[in-house]
């Protein structure tokens, strides 16, 4: 039974504060985790936005992703193994294959799991397991008040855009990254429960953390002259997004070949820890010989230093770009759990300053900001690779509050899209599932045949015929005809539906060869007028478990029925086929129409319309 909307928005209310909450928490037990492995001390404070110290272990630094490894493995293979990855695709999964349910075992133990990893070292994000935690309890409280799985999943996709508003501060972007990836259906009744959960979420983040932006900027950092000589730099701009698009498809791929990799080398642990020992002495590596870990973390440090142009050099951010690429693909590909949004903005960032210092060297006087291209660079990134363009804009200008950005920044986006879309057909989150088998629309479709009227879906090709008509001198009469439904009549009115096929005639003609349509004829059937939506009969039948609907067109006087055509199954899906062909991308199919055939009772013809539709045809007894 479907709740009303005001409750299920009251529902997603409550989401939105056990969400927040559980943002507040969790990032609590990352700084309290990366305090006692990285510095040996109690503490829950920890800004991942300023470099961590150098750790007192030294040298053996390099165990400490090795040591969180261990324990998230076991903590993931013990209790709830769909915890383990970025979590995005699971929630998908859910939604899509499993009608919103999800374990609500997998709040507390993506929690701990994910704070472990993150506060250990691996190089994962933050925001991915919030999601799958915010999902996870609107899936939980959408298991505990009985509901239809469309609402349930209403509540799954609101506490994944409450999770991720929490922990950005965006709830612009919560609400489009919700809509835009986890939303099957958009309108009102699922809108408004996402809005408010993520609207709440948000309010709660800022109590605890602030109402700050994620990250610093300087001001005007993206501001363009309304001049000519400006087209210069949004070209550059298109350029660095084919670029990210590119880096996006390698940073796919890469964690796919690390899955695949790590899935050859025996034993959980041991390939985990062998995964957590790379990142290690990357991590290592990096301090020794630049300075800081870098890429340990969400790594939002070296974000925010490369947005305030405290990172030079070409090769050197590129070198950090890709550290950040092995470094996320083989955490994740050996089994740790966090998220890839915080990844892509590492990368992104650090190949779009790099890409700017690479410009100003080729091209001395260009208009370039390495700041400014590595803000673009982050959403291009995003973008490119998750695919959902309207939330990455949205989010890093969020993000930055930055407005100036937003015209680059789309353009960057388009491009890196198309770009890794050339590369790699599947998203971030959806080649996973596919390689699973459970493959996810890459487009929400408007159900535009849902408004289409009851003739403009019927089948035409229809034998309207009397129910003493003999079966087999039907047959007989109309060989090599194409027909398939035939509407039974008796005493003017209609009395049945018939759907002819190569068993039915078998059947037949082995049987009685006197049998008469009114004894084969269906009962199951309704009528509706030629101008009922579809959207009404396709409920009518569903609620009726009828076969199929016999479309009549409007009766004068007391004379027959005209009968138009009929809707079954097969009309309703070529209906839904022909809708979706106006749609870019989308192969043109051509409707099928036939003739309106009518009979006396003895099968003989009595009228052929070339083309029916619209024209009726009166039963004939």
């Amino acid at each position: 039974m479907p709740v009303a909307l005001y409750w299920l928005c009251f529902l997603a209310f409550v989401v939105g504060i056990v969400t927040g909450l559980g943002a507040v928490v969790f990032r609590g037990l990352i700084g309290l985790v990366h305090n006692v492995f990285f510095l040996g001390r109690l503490s829950f404070a920890y800004d991942a936005s300023h470099f961590t110290p150098a750790a007192p272990w030294g040298m053996f630094v390099i165990l400490v992703p090795v040591v969180g490894g261990l324990a998230v493995t076991w903590i993931v293979s013990t209790f709830a193994p769909e915890a383990k990855g970025h979590g995005v695709p699971e929630v998908m999964d859910a939604i899509y294959y499993k009608r919103g349910v999800i374990r609500p075992v997998v709040a507390i133990v993506k929690s701990i799991a994910s704070a472990l990893a993150i506060g250990s070292g691996a190089a994962v994000g933050r925001e991915g397991p919030i999601i799958q935690i915010g999902s996870a309890l609107g899936s939980t409280l959408g298991q505990l008040v009985t509901m239809t799985a469309g609402q349930r999943i209403t509540l799954v996709a609101a506490g994944a855009g409450a999770g991720i508003a929490a922990t950005f501060n965006t709830p612009i972007g919560g609400v489009l990254f919700a809509t835009e990836l986890m939303m099957p259906e958009i309108s009102v009744n699922t809108f408004l429960p996402v809005a408010i959960a993520t609207g709440t979420a948000t309010f709660l983040g800022r109590l605890f953390f602030g109402d700050a932006p994620a990250f610093f900027v300087p001001a005007q950092l993206g501001a363009i002259p309304n001049q000519p000589g400006s087209a210069l730099t949004l070209i550059l701009y298109a350029l660095l997004g084919a670029v990210t698009g590119a880096a996006a498809a390698l940073l796919i791929r890469a964690l796919h070949w690390a899955e695949d990799g790590f899935d050859r080398v025996p034993g959980r642990y041991g390939r985990h820890a062998f995964g957590m020992l790379i990142v290690g002495v990357t991590m290592y590596l990096l301090w020794r010989y630049a300075g800081h870990y870098y890429v340990e973390g969400v790594g939002y440090a070296t974000i925010q230093a490369t947005l305030y142009g405290q990172l030079q050099g070409g090769a050197f951010l590129l070198l950090l770009a890709l550290c950040k690429t092995l470094a996320t693909s083989v955490s994740l590909g050996s089994g740790s759990s966090g998220g890839v949004f915080s990844p892509s903005l590492f990368i992104g960032a650090t190949l779009g300053a790099s890409f700017a210092s690479v410009v100003a060297m080729v091209l001395p006087g260009a208009p370039v900001s390495a700041p400014a291209f590595a803000m673009v660079g982050m959403g291009a990134m995003v973008g490119g690779g998750t695919g959902a363009a309207m939330t990455a804009v949205a989010m890093i200008f969020e993000m930055t509050r930055d407005y100036d950005i937003v015209l680059p920044m789309i353009i960057a986006v388009a491009f890196s899209l198309g770009a890794r879309r050339l590369l790699s057909p599947e998203s971030i989150y959806t080649l996973k599932l596919v390689r699973r088998g459970h493959p996810i629309p890459n487009a929400l479709h408007a159900n535009m045949f849902l408004v289409q009227s009851a003739a403009q879906v019927m089948e035409t090709d229809v034998f309207v015929l009397d129910e003493d008509v003999p079966f087999h001198d039907v047959l007989a009469r109309t060989e090599g005809a194409a027909f398939r439904h035939v509407v039974v009549t008796r005493a003017h009115e209609i009395y049945g539906v018939l759907r002819i096929n190569t068993g039915l005639r078998r059947a037949v003609s082995q049987g009685a060869p006197e049998i008469m349509l009114g004894t084969l004829a269906q009962r199951n059937f309704i009528v509706v007028q030629e101008n009922d939506v579809a959207f009404g009969v396709i409920t009518r039948l569903w609620k009726q478990h009828a076969a199929m609907a016999v479309v009549v067109g409007r009766q004068e006087g007391r004379g027959p029925v005209r009968v138009l055509g009929v809707i079954a199954k097969e009309h309703i899906a070529d209906a839904v086929a022909m809708s979706i062909r106006i749609f870019p991308g989308q192969a043109e199919s051509r409707p099928r129409r036939g003739a309106m055939r009518s009979f006396n009772r003895k099968g003989k013809k009595k009228k052929t319309d070339g083309d029916a539709k619209g024209a009726g045809n009166e039963t004939d007894t």
